[in-house]
């Protein structure tokens, strides 16, 4: 049965002693990994009845380099996460928790281009039309 990351953390809080924090990672090995990026899109599109393909073309990424994107034979950009999020109309807390799987840092708020994707993201924007609008606020586009 899977553990919810509060618990884990309750769990995690109450080890008094490396012998008690081995344990720990013993007893929940199964627990402590982060899907694959690729793996969670590939949930994502399942989840939101989406065609793989539909969501490459989308993106606007070369339909190669993307798939090899999508097998795990290339690595994740940030950007690239972001693109293939609001191709596939994910939500914030979706896009979030894609970037955390990767280990990229989250959408910031106070962070100007951060800002602006979310407002992308929520307002369900086209690759195109967030970039225009990233270029309107004079702001990097997501390449």
């Amino acid at each position: 049965m899977s553990k919810d990351t509060d618990s884990l953390f309750s769990e995690l809080n109450k080890a008094k002693s490396e012998t008690e924090l081995k344990s720990f990672y013993q007893r929940n090995a199964g627990q402590l990994t982060y899907p694959d990026p690729a793996a969670y899109l590939q949930h994502l599109f399942t989840e939101h009845q989406l065609e793989k393909a539909d969501v490459i073309r989308n993106t606007g990424i070369e339909r190669t380099f993307a798939y090899h994107l999508l097998s795990g034979a290339k690595k994740f950009t940030r950007d690239k996460l972001l693109i293939f999020a609001i191709a596939a109309n994910l939500t914030v807390e979706e896009t979030q928790t894609l970037l955390k799987y990767a280990g990229e840092g989250a959408l910031y708020a106070r962070d100007p281009r951060d800002g602006a994707i979310i407002y992308a993201l929520n307002q369900k924007l086209s690759i195109d039309k967030t970039n225009e609008f990233l270029y309107r606020l004079a702001l990097q586009e997501l390449a």
